[in-house]
């Protein structure tokens, strides 16, 4: 299946990743981490999702395998109702996971069409039909440079209603772009986006620097609801602490003007045998434990607003 897939792949990246710098930024995203992401992102919308005759839109722009969209439709079925139509779509730069992509869609009746090769930030495949989406899922890949990029970003960020015009960030570390070009994609009458970020797009950049400038308008827009700081060691090739970002244009009213903060790096278990860097795992309750303190939007010893 789908997981097993990503596992393979990342462990072949693991093994030969040092031959190849362009590769090592490239995470598979964990499966405990990606069903808290999906989470996050669906469980306020039970009530939204429930109508009748409900058909969305979930995107991936680094979809790598596909397990991120397979894995968000899967949980709107089971939490939901196996009647709500999730049409999936997504982009990704390496030939090799795309394939394994789109054969994966072609083999379980998707939409294999849906799927794009290339670079998202320089090769929007949905740019033509200017498509916007009601869900967005990303884990972008962390500190790798977007220079082959750079020519084609600088020329949109110029743009006053280009994808990048706020700023952007430096050319060490494509990460904000992504969250930009997400942001890009939101309906007008309602997107929600889950990201996973590791650091860098928190505290890198000083006081109207590239990076300092987006974040000063994701905040602004208050589109950016929560970020959960996630246990060290949960990924197979970096230990390197990671936070989701929670991104919306359609807070509920006791959300407006707030931004919650959960401190999510206590809820692991350890696993008696290291897979690569990953040595701990986010168990279902953990997630539940999350989940409901991030639901229940109270200040204590987990959760700042």
């Amino acid at each position: 299946d789908n997981h097993l897939m990503g596992s393979i792949f990342e462990e072949l990246l693991r093994k030969f990743s040092e031959m190849s710098n362009e590769t090592s930024g490239e995470h598979y995203t964990p499966r405990d981490i990606v069903n808290l992401l999906v989470s996050l992102v669906f469980s306020p919308e039970i009530d939204e999702l429930s109508k009748p005759n409900k058909i969305v839109s979930l995107y991936d722009p680094c979809c790598g395998t596909g397990g991120m969209l397979t894995v968000g439709k899967d949980w709107i079925q089971e939490n939901v109702s196996k009647d709500v139509e999730v049409n999936m779509f997504g982009q990704e730069l390496n030939p090799q996971t795309y394939s394994i992509c789109k054969s994966d869609f072609l083999i379980t009746n998707e939409q294999p069409e849906n799927i794009k090769l290339g670079s998202t930030l320089s090769k929007d495949g949905y740019q033509d039909t200017n498509r916007k989406f009601d869900y967005m899922i990303c884990n972008p890949p962390y500190g790798v440079s977007w220079k082959k990029d750079e020519k084609f970003v600088k020329n949109e960020s110029k743009e006053p209603d280009g994808r990048f015009s706020v700023g952007t960030p430096r050319t060490s570390d494509g990460q904000l772009l992504f969250l930009q070009h997400m942001i890009s994609k939101m309906e007008p009458n309602g997107s929600r986006i889950g990201v996973v970020f590791n650091s860098s797009p928190l505290f890198t950049g000083d006081s109207g620097s590239g990076e300092s400038e987006i974040r000063r308008w994701i905040i602004e827009n208050d589109w950016l609801e929560t970020i959960v700081q996630l246990p060290t060691n949960m990924f197979f090739n970096t230990s390197i602490p990671t936070f989701i970002w929670i991104v919306t244009n359609k807070k509920p009213d006791h959300r407006k003007g707030k931004i919650q903060l959960i401190k999510g790096d206590e809820f692991y278990r350890s696993i008696n045998r290291n897979l690569g860097s990953k040595n701990r795992i986010i168990t279902d309750d953990d997630i539940s434990k999350i989940v409901t303190t991030y639901k229940n939007f109270t200040e204590n010893e987990f959760s700042k607003i």
